[in-house]
């Protein structure tokens, strides 16, 4: 052991550059990186898109990973309506998740366009992420998906999610069902809800990203604005509250995030709108106890992404036929601006 110009201890290390440790001797003085050092350190960092159809748990794996609730999730399917990112930083990696609208056939401008955002996602990732659920049957989406796949360059991984249900046994059969139809990189067994399983999925994007930069501050979760996150966590309660197919034509902007003065209170007012006025009355309720309910209910929501108190202002608004008209889906965030 010696020391340096200012005190500092080096020793000389050997670095073997193969299995045959061939290699050379380097200078090493603690707290200095070397060009080298920072090679063997590589740092890798990459979009990795979530895809399956309505309902498969795309959204539930999304909050696990991050370790907390991004992506709003409900028993009925087609929940997630917009491309999501989820950004998770680690100490060598940074993945950014993308989690999609279910994948599915259907002749509604607005579900069309929702299948074609989940299939772009596919195409611009790093890695794709395919998510099927050893529960349900073999769908026509599910041969949507695969032929869109068959065109995707990036390495594909099948997920077969809800292991926790069905047991090993019943899992074997869909790893048969599934394997020789695509070049798949790894076949994960997982559980969203329980978590079982994701600890290795994560370790394995991580060894699969390619080299690079962060795209993200090590500390940002996602690159949405906090106006679409609460409009989310509002729709989220609607979709659990409304009956029947009313959820679905429910869309929720956010008009004002106000910090009070002086006070620790936020006030925020959002607008649902729904595409008939008879469907206006049940969004609003009996002398307002519907709308009351969906207020009451993401508040705390609202409250924990914002860190503090919030003052709910709702009101229902009905914009005809939204899901059909595309001005209405372009100014409700939908599709993109031209």
């Amino acid at each position: 052991m010696a020391e340096g110009a200012r005190g500092a201890p080096f020793h000389l290390e050997w670095i073997a550059r193969s299995a045959t440790a061939i290699g050379h001797w380097k200078l090493v003085i603690p707290g200095v990186l070397s060009a080298e050092d920072w090679t063997l350190m590589a740092f890798k960092a990459g979009y990795v898109a979530i895809v399956g159809r309505p309902n498969v748990g795309k959204s539930t794996l999304l909050n696990r990973l991050l370790g907390q609730k991004l992506s709003i999730v409900s028993p009925r399917p087609q929940t997630t309506r917009n491309r999501i990112l989820g950004i998770k930083s680690l100490p060598g990696a940074q993945i950014v998740f993308v989690d999609t609208p279910g994948i599915h056939r259907s002749e509604q401008r607005f579900n069309r366009e929702m299948t074609r955002a989940g299939l772009r996602a596919a195409g611009d990732a790093d890695l794709v992420l395919w998510m099927v659920d050893a529960e349900a049957p073999e769908t026509p989406d599910d041969l949507l998906i695969l032929e869109s796949l068959r065109r995707v360059k990036a390495p594909c991984y099948l997920l077969i999610n809800k292991v926790d249900r069905v047991g090993k046994p019943l899992v074997l059969p869909i790893i048969d069902r599934f394997k020789d139809r695509l070049p798949f990189r790894e076949i994960v067994p997982l559980s969203a809800a329980s978590g079982e399983n994701v600890d290795r999925l994560e370790a394995l994007l991580e060894r699969d990203l390619p080299e690079g930069h962060p795209f993200f501050p090590e500390d940002q979760v996602t690159d949405r604005p906090e106006r679409f996150l609460i409009a989310e966590l509002i729709r989220e309660r609607a979709f659990h509250l409304l009956r029947q197919e009313l959820p679905y034509a429910v869309a929720v902007t956010v008009e004002q995030v106000r910090e009070r003065e002086g006070r620790d209170l936020v006030d925020v007012g959002a607008t649902l709108y729904v595409e008939k006025a008879s469907q206006k009355g049940i969004a609003i309720g009996a002398g307002g106890q519907m709308l009351k309910q969906i207020g009451q209910q993401s508040r705390p929501a609202i409250e924990a992404l914002l860190g503090r108190r919030v003052n709910l202002q709702l009101v229902v608004k009905v914009r005809e036929g939204w899901r059909r008209d595309e001005d209405a889906l372009r100014d409700l965030g939908y599709l993109d601006h031209p």
